[in-house]
């Protein structure tokens, strides 16, 4: 088998300072996560990837990946996906309430744009319907030529990957119940076919009728039959399931991270494509020496010489939500911010957590003070919170998207403003500018006195001397942020379970030196030692 190609070509190698060494700590990521899946004309699985905005084609005997609608195309956040008889493509935009054609000479149209959170999507004999994933959501039929929809059902609590039974009943799981429910397409009430599942999050159906389920909780894959509700487990995965397809009689499944499993029957299983992030975003060095990733739906850790393991996640107990920036709190606690607007003291070892505080814009970087306080960068509002025994406090407004915050020993307050190319200072009464000329800074960290800056517009990691007023590239050309040229279009969310997803590229600081780095261009992990080279 061929070696599987990553998100897209990186075509630059990095280039080190003298005295520095790069390390790639995980391997590179194929997609930017992975949820819709469909065989296309050319019988390639066709995967939807929310938060890289892409829809990518694999070859399942070869391994190999094709960005089909790229990062920065007409195609945002697709989420399920489907195709009729001509070859066109019709994908659900979940974050802009859109369905979207690309017919096959890559011309994209928009459908329907009054669609809060579409996700499911199916086509059977010429007709299309889709389904709204929110509570309260809607079945829906979408005539092909964009006019008004049908409403087939509505108030459902959270439908999601639909399909057309071999019975003519159409079937959808409900999460909010934990149920699969059919309905007939002409009409009528909806029936339950199972409960007490694990949180369905497709429909499929086998050569023999029978429903094939992911559970997004318990990492299941079900087989149930729709006549009796009797089930069988197909395969025991991790949590993150999302969804499945069939080519042929060979049955493929999706996860959160990438992954794309193939089950061979026994319970047995095949890696098709290795799971990877959706970013990475925020990291934090733990107390116990290992490396946390925040990576939106999942939580991970990384210990020296060992792979990615799930710490948490959004459906996992005590979850606080989409996590995006991480700061290591005392004992086996994290400070985490969420998409959703929420600062959380998370504990992911039991599984719990508290809110500190809530209601925020565009939360990105955290950090802790000496004092216990929280320092937040609230990127949608321009501001920097503190928060610290309930109260709340903005340190500073009116900056240009400010993403991470970082303290030096002294107790000065560090903020990267992406949007000013700087790293300011917080002062009595506003701020002052510690460095400026930067193209697009993300994450900060500083040990002793010097600043080390993931400028993402720099595709570099600039080091800052703040006592000799220095600056140097330590590394260069760095797979970091989207690729030249491409603007990615603006992810605004999904009500009721994250906000707008921006990217995030961190950066932390271990206890010898090292920089941990968020490659979110390749989506990897890089360590950079200081060290001969």
């Amino acid at each position: 088998m061929a070696q599987p190609s990553g998100r897209y070509p990186i075509a630059t190698h990095p280039r080190l300072a003298q005295g520095w060494q790069l390390e790639r700590l995980t391997p590179v990521s194929h997609l930017f996560g992975a949820a819709g899946m469909r065989v296309g004309p050319d019988g390639r699985i066709h995967i939807a990837q929310v938060s890289g905005s892409q829809i990518s084609a694999l070859d399942v005997d070869t391994g190999l990946v094709e960005a089909i609608s790229p990062l920065g195309g007409d195609i945002v956040a697709p989420d399920d996906l489907a195709f009729d008889t001509a070859g066109n493509l019709y994908a659900t935009e979940v974050m802009d309430a859109r369905v979207s054609v690309r017919s096959p000479d890559g011309r994209t149209r928009v459908l329907r744009d009054d669609l809060p959170s579409a996700n499911g999507i199916t086509i059977h004999q010429g007709r299309l319907f889709i389904d709204e994933c929110r509570m309260g959501g809607r079945l829906l039929e979408l005539p092909l030529d964009g006019g008004a929809p049908r409403v087939l059902l509505a108030d459902i609590p959270m439908p999601n990957a639909l399909e057309m039974g071999p019975d003519g009943m159409l079937y959808f799981p409900v999460m909010g119940a934990n149920e699969i429910w059919r309905i007939d397409p002409e009409g009528g009430p909806a029936e339950k076919v199972a409960g007490d599942l694990g949180v369905p999050d497709s429909v499929k159906f086998d050569s023999k009728g029978f429903i094939v389920s992911t559970q997004v909780a318990s990492g299941e894959v079900l087989r149930i039959d729709p006549r009796t509700g009797a089930r069988e487990r197909l395969a025991a995965l991790e949590p993150g399931l999302d969804n499945c397809v069939f080519v042929g009689e060979r049955l493929f499944v999706s996860e959160f991270a990438g992954r794309i499993t193939e089950l061979l029957g026994d319970g047995q299983t095949r890696t098709l494509l290795a799971g990877g992030f959706n970013g990475p975003f925020g990291l934090a060095v733990g107390n116990d020496g290992n490396l946390y990733i925040a990576d939106g739906p999942k939580l991970l850790v990384l210990s020296p010489g060992g792979a990615p393991s799930v710490a948490g996640m959004l459906f996992t107990p005590g979850c606080p939500g989409y996590v995006r920036g991480i700061a290591t709190a005392d004992g086996n606690g994290f400070v985490v911010t969420t998409s959703g607007g929420a600062v959380a003291l998370y504990r992911p070892a039991d599984m719990a957590s508290d809110i500190l505080a809530d209601g925020f814009d565009q939360l990105y970087g955290v950090a802790i003070a000496a004092d216990g306080a929280v320092i937040a960068a609230d990127l949608g509002a321009g501001r920097v919170v503190s928060i610290r025994a309930g109260e709340t406090e903005a340190l500073a407004s009116g900056l240009s998207q400010p993403i991470d915050v970082a303290i030096t020993a002294s107790g000065d307050r560090l903020v990267s403003e992406s949007g000013a190319g700087r790293v300011v200072t917080l002062v009595r009464g506003g701020i002052e500018t510690v460095i400026d000329g930067l193209q697009r800074p993300h994450g900060i960290t500083v040990r002793g006195q010097h600043l080390y800056i993931v400028d993402v517009g720099a595709k570099a990691v600039i080091e800052f001397d703040m006592a000799a007023r220095v600056r140097r590239t330590i590394a260069a050309d760095l797979p970091i942020g989207a690729p030249p040229g491409v603007t990615p279009k603006p992810l605004r969310g999904i009500p009721g379970l994250s906000g707008p997803m921006g990217p995030f590229a961190g950066i932390a600081l271990g206890a010898d030196g090292t920089l941990y780095i968020s490659a979110d261009g390749e989506g990897s992990i890089i360590a950079l030692r200081p060290g001969e080279a």
